[in-house]
């Protein structure tokens, strides 16, 4: 638990060292599929204010492209995969962030229980300090990628030992309705080769932690 502490609190010494001031930071958590990016996120944003002002979570999933547009564009049998988002309105959405202070500025969410995007769920109010972020590309070299790099502070990378992210993984295709046959069969076919992908930048990261380490659950 001691060991666990100081992880956590290093991270956030981290935080307070890029905030205040009147300055607004913008913390980007990139990993693998099931590493904890989410969980990790949510914690550093309610560890600085519980009540979503001072920091907001802002999950890349809300710019998922809809089922309908994948459909289209025959993508949807690997939702997920780097050219599945709308990457350049999650920049546009970054810069926003980054330079408007003087009112709500509106980012949407990813529904799980609808697998669609909700525009205009999450409020980051001109109070915020900061905004963190988490997704699978922001490290990788392909546009408009770099450029999403560039609007956020630091670049945080999640990294998780496979048993435990592929059993989370796992449990979490199920929680949302996928039968174990269909679940192995998405987590070899498009969760994998995108963890493939995400790992090799995983040194590009300005920190590298441990979601293990943290202690803050699952």
């Amino acid at each position: 638990m001691e060991n666990a502490e100081e992880a956590r609190r290093g991270l956030l010494d981290r935080v307070r060292t890029l905030t205040g001031r009147g300055r607004r930071a913008l913390i980007g958590i990139t990993g693998c599929p099931g590493a904890g990016k989410s969980t990790a996120a949510a914690w550093l944003a309610r560890s600085i204010d519980p009540e979503a002002r001072r920091a907001v979570r802002v999950p890349m999933d809300g710019f998922h492209l809809a089922d309908a547009e994948l459909r289209r564009l025959d993508r949807l049998g690997r939702k997920g995969a780097v050219d599945t988002f709308d990457g350049r309105g999650y920049l546009q959405l970054l810069r926003r962030a980054a330079a408007e202070r003087d009112a709500n500025v509106y980012a949407p969410e990813f529904d799980r229980r609808l697998e669609q995007p909700v525009a205009g769920s999450i409020p980051i109010p001109p109070e915020a300090e900061l905004v963190v972020t988490e997704g699978n590309y922001l490290l990788d070299p392909e546009e408009p990628w770099p450029l999403v790099r560039g609007a956020l502070t630091e670049v945080w990378y999640c990294d998780l030992d496979d048993e435990t992210r592929l059993a989370r993984l796992a449990e979490r295709h199920r929680a949302f309705g996928k039968s174990r046959e269909r679940t192995r069969a998405w987590i070899e076919a498009v969760d994998e080769p995108n963890a493939r992908r995400i790992r090799k930048y995983r040194d590009l990261a300005d920190l590298v932690f441990d979601f293990g380490a943290l202690g803050i659950g699952a």
